[in-house]
């Protein structure tokens, strides 16, 4: 995953979908495109880039509360479309 763009990854996503992920500390949204598969780590739900996690403010602590919103699912039916609490 290249830290410098807006990416994340998730288990099951398709490649290419797009999706909004709010900070539930802060506030602070971002929207990044699912490029790669994991986190591999119980709990876990996405992993953000770099760049990504700066603009939603969770560099400093790494991990953070985070909602997130499929904004476009890549021309594929995605289960679940919606919005989901999650830690990551």
């Amino acid at each position: 995953m290249n830290a410098s763009l807006m990416t994340a990854a998730h288990r099951t996503l398709p490649f290419g979908t797009r999706v909004m992920v709010t900070n539930k500390r802060n506030g602070k949204s971002v929207v990044v495109r699912i490029n790669d598969r994991g986190p591999f780590i119980r709990g876990r739900v996405l992993d953000v880039s770099k760049a990504a996690a700066k603009d939603i403010g969770m560099i400093s602590s790494g991990t953070a509360q985070v909602c997130y919103q499929i904004v476009d699912a890549a021309d594929q039916k995605v289960p679940g479309k919606g919005q989901k609490a999650i830690d990551g």
